[in-house]
């Protein structure tokens, strides 16, 4: 426990006390500072008058590309794994 870090995080005029491993510390301050980015554009794009609403969307966008990511990385795998069989089909056939 001795080698976690305290850091607070404000996201949307709230600040967060978080109790961290140091490592962790950059990729959170990024993430809140996306966030706070994100809240913005939002909040000037849209006339949205609850914080609650617009923390809603900016997770439904996180979320979305996230899960984006994971589709794409899926399709990514099974095109190198269709390569990788025609590969081995040629090796065999080169073999025999």
């Amino acid at each position: 426990m001795s080698n976690q870090l305290k850091i607070k995080i404000s996201i949307a005029d709230r600040v967060y006390p978080l109790t961290i491993a140091p490592q962790q510390e950059e990729g959170l301050r990024k993430a809140a500072k996306k966030i706070e980015a994100m809240i913005k554009q939002f909040e000037k794009s849209y006339a949205v008058r609850d914080k609650q609403d617009v923390l809603a969307m900016c997770a439904l966008q996180f979320a979305s590309q996230t899960e984006q990511k994971t589709i794409e990385n899926n399709s990514e795998m099974l095109l190198a794994e269709d390569k990788l069989k025609a590969l081995n089909d040629l090796l065999e056939q080169h073999l025999v």
